[in-house]
């Protein structure tokens, strides 16, 4: 299948690739980019394990074309933490047990590396609203709230020292 010759700016680093019009984001970052980390799940934007960050923003990887994502920033979870040093949120759900098969988890960990820098002191029902776009099948909830909680109190604790 051809396709045009695109160049997308994941991470940090420029990635060069022929897609043709109707690739996917997720298909993108997963095939030509090497990048396994985002998740397809549902491929109609309701489950969220595909998040990554576009110009900083929670996007839905599986809702838009690699064609359309020049020009941006594209942010995925290899850009999050190492296995060796973990961000915050990574460490807060480790502690809390706020996640089981993780297939869900690369998709909370993007909206949420987001939604804590705009709302660096939110309330549990502000937690809960914007987890409602991803769906988890192992944990129940309430372990992934605390997690996001606990992140947040840390890095507020972190910004005032």
């Amino acid at each position: 299948m051809s396709g045009e010759r695109i160049t997308l700016t994941v991470n940090g680093a420029n990635v060069e690739f022929e897609a043709p019009a109707r690739k996917l984001l997720s298909d993108a970052l997963r095939e030509d980019c090497g990048l396994t980390g985002t998740h397809v799940g549902c491929e109609h934007g309701v489950c969220g394990a595909c998040t990554v960050l576009v110009d900083g923003r929670p996007q839905r990887a599986c809702l838009c074309f690699a064609v359309q994502m020049e020009g941006h920033e594209i942010e995925t979870i290899e850009s999050v933490g190492t296995p060796q040093r973990l961000s915050v949120l990574q460490q807060a759900l480790h502690e809390c047990h706020g996640l089981q098969c993780g297939f869900c988890t690369p998709g909370i960990v993007m909206t949420f590396e987001a939604f804590l820098k705009e709302h660096p002191d939110p309330s549990e029902d502000q937690v809960r609203e914007t987890l409602s776009g991803n769906l988890c099948r192992c944990t129940g909830y309430q372990n992934i709230v605390d997690a996001i909680l606990l992140a947040a109190r840390r890095l507020r604790e972190g910004a005032a020292s």
